[in-house]
């Protein structure tokens, strides 16, 4: 199996890889999650950021797009900003990034024809650019875990809209296990579980269970919890 930046080179066939795909994240602002209904507002900071993860063990390019940032909608989440320490993202005007040619040049800069795209909310910042880069030659893969809308019924149309126009709809889970796809690439391998641990709840925990309790391996230690402004003496 041949080689890419150190990794083995994935079979493709439709598939995701590390070397094909480009990763948007779009308005994942306050006042953006502020109007999210459908769904549970702290999971899909969990799902964005563990993506955001997953990018950086497989060296995937990542475009951060915020919208109307001074006047509206709020910074980057700094969850997700500390993912990606000194980045500044994209910041546009308009609700569909494809009109807007800064995020656009950088998409095509990737040189890369599938976009893993996920943004709040789904019926505006993710279905008019997933319908207009589908336009565009480029094959669209929606992760839906890291979306949402104001209403149940505005996120479903959304998501029967752009599979409609012939998007994928992914979660940031599938993305991840797609682009890790073997167990025996072990240069990802420690990176992974340490996502699935501290993101994926039963999954993480199902890890931890087998790795000390079958395998022997001794407990995960996360980094010391140090309680903001309180300074510890003696």
């Amino acid at each position: 199996m041949s080689q890419t930046n150190g990794r083995p080179k994935l079979s493709e066939k439709g598939l995701l890889t590390p070397d094909n795909c480009v990763v948007t994240l779009i308005d994942h602002q306050p006042q953006m999650l502020f109007g999210v209904s459908n769904f549970d507002r702290q999971t899909i900071i969990n799902n964005v950021v563990a993506l955001a993860k997953a990018t950086r063990v497989f060296d995937i390019p990542v475009i951060l797009s915020t919208v109307e940032t001074k006047s509206f909608s709020g910074n980057l989440w700094p969850q997700l900003q500390a993912v990606f320490p000194g980045r500044t993202p994209i910041e546009r005007s308009s609700m569909n990034s494809w009109d807007d040619e800064n995020f656009v040049a950088a998409v095509k800069k990737t040189g890369r024809k599938k976009i893993v795209l996920a943004g709040l909310w789904t019926e505006t910042c993710v279905a008019l650019p997933t319908v207009q880069a589908i336009h565009d030659g480029y094959e669209i893969y929606v992760v839906e875990d890291c979306c949402g809308d104001v209403s149940q019924l505005a996120h479903d149309n959304a998501m029967k809209r752009v599979i409609q126009a012939g998007a994928k709809p992914v979660t940031s889970l599938s993305v991840m296990l797609e682009w890790q796809r073997d167990w025996a690439h072990r240069d990802t391998y420690d990176a992974v579980m340490d996502i699935a641990k501290s993101h994926y709840g039963a999954y993480g925990i199902g890890v931890e269970y087998a790795h000390t309790m079958i395998h022997g391996a001794p407990a995960t230690t996360f980094p010391e919890y140090v309680v903001p402004g309180v300074q510890r003496h003696g």
